[in-house]
């Protein structure tokens, strides 16, 4: 496959990566935050979508398109900038598998809590806590991910 397209591939699925974390988080919070829980219901219900149609596709994309481009180039893994990349984008996936857990069941207790006019439940706070607290590590690591892959510092 060509270099440049594979490389034009890469790009592309990190930013939709990055994008669709950032943009479906952003709106699974305020709604959540709402207190509606028919907001939150369809909120969480589309987040969900979005999270497995980008996010899962681009977590699978992202390494084996990283993997050919670093093997085009002859970089070592040891490469100081690469094996930080690797690090974080590590770090970032282990924060986002739980995340994924998470998000299903926040969805189903908003789905439910809409369902019987009922306001979201306490778990649903304590869930959401925890939803933020693996989300913040998760897109600080790929913002650093993002500089050291298009600065690739000595």
């Amino acid at each position: 496959m060509d270099y440049l397209v594979v490389k034009w591939l890469h790009v592309l699925s990190a930013t939709l990566l990055f994008g669709t974390g950032v943009g479906t988080a952003w709106y699974m919070l305020f709604a959540s935050l709402s207190r509606d829980a028919r907001a939150a219901a369809v909120v969480m219900r589309h987040g969900v979508r979005a999270d497995w149609l980008f996010t899962a596709s681009t977590v699978v994309l992202q390494p084996l398109t990283g993997w050919y481009l670093v093997e085009r180039m002859q970089l070592p893994l040891a490469t100081p900038w690469l094996a930080w990349s690797i690090g974080l984008y590590a770090l970032a996936v282990g924060c986002w598998l739980p995340v994924v857990w998470l998000q299903l069941r926040l969805r189903d207790l908003a789905v439910q809590a809409a369902l019987h006019d009922q306001p979201l439940p306490p778990r649903y706070f304590r869930l959401l806590a925890v939803w933020v607290a693996l989300g913040v590590p998760a897109a600080v690591a790929l913002l650093v991910v993002f500089f050291l892959m298009v600065a690739k510092p000595a």
